[in-house]
Parts: C-alpha cells; structure tokens; sequence
C-alpha cells in the first residue's frame, strides 16, 4: 500500500514537472543555443544520476547483452529526441511542440504492427485515423505559412521527435535486460553527450546571455525533468498499471499546452483545441484498446 500510495505522488510529480518545461525549455532557449542546451541539460542529469548511483553503491559497467540498448537508447531518445525537441521548440509555440511531441503512441501503433507483430484492432485503427486528423488540423495546411521556412522546420522536428521516441519503445520491448533502467542511465546520457558535444562545438554557436533566469532553467532540465522525472517515471511504470501511466502522461501535453498560455501568453486557438481534442481522443482510442484487452 505504501509503495502504491509512493508510486501515485510520483506521478503527480513527474506530469507536473514535465507539463511545466515546456514553457521553461522555451524561456530558456531564448537565452542559449539548442545545441548547447541539449549539452547542459544532458550533462547536469548525467552528473546528478551517475552520483545518486554512486550512493546507492549501484554504479557499475553494463553487461555486454545490454551495450545495444544502451548504444539505441543513448542515440535515439536522449541525443536525437532531445536536439529535435530543442530545435523545433525553438521556432514553435511551447504548448503546439508538446502536442506534437507526445503524438508518439500513434507512430508506436504501425511500429509494433511491423517490428513485434502487435496486431491492429478496430480500436487501434480508430484511434491512429483520429490522431492524424487532429495533426491535419494543427498543421491545416491551407492556413499555414510555408514560406516561413523556420516554423515549417520546427514543426518538422517536433513530429521526428515522437518518430524517434516510439522507435525507442519498439526496441525496449524487443530487449532482453542484464541490468536495470536506472544503472543503465548514466551510460546511455554518456552516449548521447559524445555524439552531442562535438554537434554543439561544430555549430559555432555560445549562449548569448548568461542570467539567474538561464543558470535555473538549465538546473531544472538536467536535476528535475530528465535526472528525478526519468526516474520516477521508470518508477511509477514498475508498480502501477501501464493503463494508468499513458493515462497519466497524457495530461503532460494538455497541462503544457494550458501552463504555456497562462505564462507565456500564447494564445489557445480553436485549430490548438480541436487539434488537441482529436489526438488526446485517439489515444484514449488506444488505451482503451489495451484496457479491454
């Protein structure tokens, strides 16, 4: 009951930390370079996870059956996922790139078709065909601005980012794991900060303005969003019901969304709501799928 109680809170916690960056990954990228950015943040949460290890007595080399998922993850989720969320939230409103990010479960469906033989209920395919209805609408392709060639791109990078998250969970679930997800953390962050590091050096770019403002966006990223809520949320998966947790993690885009036009002053327009609408729709879609099943 304890550990039930323990798991409900950090769900809690984990949505409400991860709702609110959103509008404080963009304050922050008015300030410094995505690049850079995604080094600080990766490199703050590789410290805090390595240490918190180190305490537990539980640091340790992973065993060779792990390296491929340490290598893909590292690759995919913590170096490609985070630059493409960076990039296109750079050029796109902070509450548009979280619906668009956490679109994954719909690239997650066709993956799992191919790659783990999941087969397609009538469910499964109503809610991918609302989904994509509610990212047409968002992007209404009569009304939007192709010309403008940097929102075109950052809208681009947010859906590779859902892309690439959902290529990471196809390979979790193929993964026979030596070791646990937390002692595998910190190797993973190491991977992707040797492929980032040298991206940033290349790219020529520096933060322009050193703040207050700056130096705790940067905390927050690395100690909250990525170091304890990437812990918490393996957590939270560990004793509660998978239904309950994408469940949970729905509310993340919808809170970022309403966090992002109260503090940012983004305006909440009718193509956002409805958009939102369709896509939270068609994932329930899914869930409820899973949930019958």
């Amino acid at each position: 009951m304890k550990a039930l109680s323990s798991a409900w809170f950090l769900l809690v916690l984990v949505v409400v930390i991860w709702s609110a960056n959103w509008p404080i990954m963009k304050i922050g990228l008015r300030s410094i370079d995505p690049l850079w950015f995604t080094v600080a943040r990766l490199l703050i949460a590789f410290v805090a996870i390595s240490a918190l290890l180190l305490f537990m007595g539980r640091f340790k080399v992973p065993h060779r059956q792990d390296f491929p998922i340490v290598l893909s993850i590292g690759v995919l989720l913590f170096a490609a996922f985070v630059i493409f969320v960076h990039l296109g939230l750079a050029n796109v409103n902070a509450g548009r790139a979280a619906l668009l990010s956490y679109t994954t479960p719909l690239w997650v469906t066709p993956a799992a078709y191919f790659f783990l033989n999941e087969k397609l209920s009538k469910f499964k395919l109503i809610g991918v065909a609302l989904g994509l209805c509610g990212l047409i609408v968002l992007f209404n392709p009569l009304s939007f601005n192709w010309n403008d060639m940097a929102v075109v791109k950052g809208n681009v990078m947010l859906l590779m980012a859902a892309v690439v998250w959902a290529i990471s969970i196809v390979h979790v679930r193929r993964h026979q794991w030596h070791g646990s997800v937390l002692e595998l953390t910190p190797w993973q962050i190491l991977v992707a900060l040797i492929i980032v590091v040298p991206m940033a050096i290349l790219s020529k770019t520096t933060v322009t303005l050193w703040s207050t403002e700056l130096v705790v966006v940067l905390l927050y990223n690395g100690l909250l969003a990525t170091g304890l809520a990437q812990w918490a949320s393996m957590r939270i998966t560990q004793i509660l019901p998978v239904v309950t947790v994408s469940l949970g993690f729905l509310l993340v885009p919808i809170g970022g969304i309403l966090l992002s036009t109260l503090w940012l002053g983004e305006p909440f327009t009718v193509t956002l709501a409805t958009g939102m609408l369709l896509i939270v729709c068609g994932l329930l879609f899914q869930l409820s799928w899973r949930k019958l099943k």
